[in-house]
């Protein structure tokens, strides 16, 4: 389990636009087509990390929790499905399903969305306000799968109500850590 932080990009940086296929409908989703009124949630997640598996109920709660409320929320996936089957789009349906994902899941197989978001683990998440520029990215919580700390997604969250406030985001923020998103030889 190799540990990578997240980059960091600088806050403000544009949303790169995407346009890739949902793997429970199968159908084409766009940056334009996903955002919410007051911005857009991106994680890039993935099914067989153990970092994402500690948190996967947290992102599922936090999809039912903000539903409806003018952020949207998107997951994509840009692991290598060749060399790890398990994030394959019809394993990353099944996924979406147990735990009721209430937000698009979408799978970038030629990793250009990853590489244009300069995503480096899983999960990573990044938040647009309603500009598309960058507000927050960043850790979910203090919570790793060794240390004992209770997942609560207390920092994704608390920008996310910001966000909704039209408030400020602190710029002091933690990077996330988790697996290295797995790319292609290329």
């Amino acid at each position: 389990m190799a540990r990578t932080e997240s980059a960091m990009i600088p806050l403000g940086t544009a949303a790169p636009a995407f346009d890739l296929a949902d793997v429970i409908s199968g159908e084409h989703r766009t940056l334009e087509q996903l955002r919410g009124e007051h911005g857009l949630l991106v994680m890039f997640i993935c099914k067989h990390c153990p970092f994402v598996m500690h948190v996967e109920k947290e992102l599922a709660a936090i999809g039912k929790d903000f539903a409806g409320k003018g952020i949207g929320i998107v997951a994509i996936s840009s692991n290598d499905a060749e060399a790890h089957p398990e994030d394959a789009p019809e394993s990353l349906k099944r996924q979406a399903e147990k735990l009721g994902f209430d937000f698009r899941y979408l799978y970038d197989e030629t990793q250009e969305v990853a590489r244009a978001y300069s995503a480096t683990c899983t999960p990573d998440f990044f938040l647009f306000d309603k500009g598309l520029k960058l507000v927050y990215r960043g850790q979910l919580d203090d919570s790793r799968p060794s240390n004992l700390v209770p997942v609560t997604g207390r920092d994704l969250r608390s920008a996310m109500n910001l966000l909704l406030e039209n408030k400020p985001v602190p710029e002091q923020q933690k990077p996330s850590i988790g697996c290295n998103i797995k790319w292609k030889n290329s």
